[in-house]
């Protein structure tokens, strides 16, 4: 991911982001602070683009059709470019996980992932596997924002999920509540539901809004012009008002996942032989690459259900996956809201048990059969 080279190459929400400029500009940027949105807004790269206008040496500044100054980045200060090494996120996340499974046993379990490419701004992931903001993560934050700044004029934290262990979250309320006038800490949240109240009512909280699938569609039209109109249509109704989403959206792997998520459901809703199911979960093996074929699959049969839902209450306008409309149809008749209700059970499930380390071909094929059963009832 790179990131743009000024704000107004940001897409989509722009009094939000020029509000947020002239925050900095006049030195009123919240120290304490939430940036909600859906996932693909581009919550990570505003909060970097934020953070580098914050720390840029030349602090170049613009003027509002109010008049009011605005903030920016030049891009090329150290400072900078140093901040925008951490643009690759999920590569820098890999390298901090290799480092950590290098180390001795006893190191292992005491050592959280961070990513750091400027000494002053520090980036918490999920820590894997649970994918969680964990106390250890907490707590180098509370303790690296007791230090002043040593290479520019903040300390910034930029926390990229609101998915917090317990004791984490009830950790950072302190420094939420009376951060250090050189610090901003910026969480970024796809569903504000996930942090404690107790964190919410501490923070300023900025969202980003989605999209109409139209809008996104027309800019797609100008930025992915090698795409064609039913892809162009199915990317902007799946990537869900984000436009970050949808230029960055692998439609090959999802529509793979899809496939895998409708073997479910027609395992689900039809009798006979499954062979064809137990094949398909048998590849959702452990380690990284399963984890990841595991959420895109989670993802997938979500939005599959949502779209029944959608059909089943009338309004097949919103439906999603536009491409597949017959089928989703097809399976809107099959089953009820009560069937519905236990598959969107069955789901959290089989994401609990993943933050768990359970084997993911069984926890697959355990969800399938529960959801057949639920089907002949």
């Amino acid at each position: 991911m790179a990131i743009p080279s000024s704000f107004a190459e940001f897409l989509g929400n722009p009094s939000t982001v020029e509000s947020l400029r002239a925050a900095i500009a006049a030195g009123r940027l919240p120290h304490s602070m939430i940036v909600a949105g859906p996932r693909g807004a581009g919550k990570y790269t505003l909060a970097l683009m934020l953070t580098m206008a914050l720390q840029c040496e030349q602090q170049p500044r613009e003027t509002a059709p109010d008049g009011r100054p605005l903030a920016n980045f030049c891009g090329v200060c150290r400072n900078c470019t140093r901040i925008a090494e951490s643009a690759e996120l999920e590569q820098k996340v890999e390298e901090a996980v290799a480092a950590r499974e290098d180390m001795r046993e006893t190191d292992k379990k005491d050592t959280r992932v961070l990513v750091q490419t400027h000494p002053d701004v520090l980036i918490l992931p999920p820590d894997p596997p649970q994918l969680l903001i964990k106390l250890g993560q907490v707590r180098t934050l509370i303790g690296r924002s007791q230090r002043m700044p040593s290479e520019a004029p903040a300390k910034v934290f930029i926390i990229t999920t609101a998915s917090f262990m317990k004791e984490a979250a009830n950790s950072l309320l302190k420094v939420l509540e009376e951060p250090p006038t050189y610090a901003h800490i910026l969480i970024l949240a796809e569903n504000l539901g996930e942090l404690l109240p107790t964190i919410r009512s501490r923070c300023a909280i900025v969202r980003l809004g989605a999209l109409p699938a139209e809008e996104i569609e027309t800019l797609l039209t100008r930025l992915r012009p090698e795409s064609n109109k039913t892809e162009r249509a199915l990317l902007a109704r799946l990537s869900e008002g984000a436009v970050g989403r949808a230029l960055g959206f692998n439609l090959a792997e999802y529509v793979a996942a899809r496939a895998d998520a409708l073997i479910i459901m027609r395992g689900a809703v039809q009798t006979g032989d499954h062979s064809s199911l137990f094949r398909m979960t048998e590849t959702y093996r452990a380690g990284a690459e399963g984890q990841a074929k595991t959420t895109a699959l989670l993802r997938a049969l979500a939005s599959v259900l949502e779209d029944v839902l959608l059909l089943q209450g009338g309004s097949p306008e919103r439906i999603r996956n536009t491409d597949i409309r017959e089928e989703l149809r097809r399976f809107s008749e099959s089953v009820d809201f009560a069937w519905l209700e236990e598959a969107v059970r069955g789901l959290d499930a089989v994401q609990s048990g993943m933050r768990r380390n359970l084997l993911r071909s069984l926890s697959l094929d355990a969800f399938a059969a529960e959801l057949g059963v639920a089907g002949r009832l």
